[in-house]
């Protein structure tokens, strides 16, 4: 295996999500887990297929699927044995849903809970409704992403854990009206 240098980061810090082709990209878990196994260094598809225990034409598939979403990009390419390698990289660092809608809400919400169910360690999911005023609520939206944000990472040879973080106000009731 050849010595790799240090791979300049995703050329994009923050990537807004919020066409419809992205949230079908993002429905499916192998894709997921093809972002996530993209999260420090690009890789080829045979690579990706041998770190997933994928088949490498599934791969190559969903790969397709996710550049034309704009989610993935191809961040090299080297000529083996008369071939050309193409070695994908993730077009931003982090992926921020622009305008949650329900149907794309749910599919990656699918796809997280798939990969809740896969990890091999325990995780934490919390849900819970506070009351707060809008500007607790900003305050707190605030805190929660600069503390996504300014997460340090360790060495590379370590695991992968995903980070979903929500903050939405809980919708009134439409019948408010009371039967007595």
């Amino acid at each position: 295996m050849r010595d790799q240098p240090p791979y300049p980061p995703p050329p994009e810090d923050v990537l807004e999500i919020g066409a419809p082709e992205q949230f079908a990209a993002l429905s499916h878990p192998l894709r997921q887990r093809l972002l996530f196994a993209l999260g420090h260094r690009p890789a080829t598809a045979s690579q990706l297929a041998a770190q997933l225990d994928a088949k490498k034409g599934n791969v190559a598939h969903h790969l397709k699927v996710l550049r034309e979403a704009g989610l993935v990009h191809i961040a090299e390419t080297r000529q083996v044995r008369g071939g050309t390698e193409q070695y994908y990289q993730r077009t931003a660092r982090q992926m921020v849903v622009a305008e949650p809608q329900a149907a794309g809400t749910a599919v990656m919400l699918a796809a997280v809970a798939q990969e809740l169910d896969r990890s091999p360690v325990e995780t934490h999911l919390t849900l819970r409704h506070l009351p707060l005023s809008p500007a607790k609520a900003r305050e707190l939206g605030e805190a929660l992403a600069q503390l996504v944000d300014e997460a340090e990472e360790d060495a590379e040879d370590q695991p992968v854990h995903g980070v979903l973080v929500a903050l939405y106000q809980q919708a009134l009731p439409t019948d408010t009206t009371c039967s007595a």
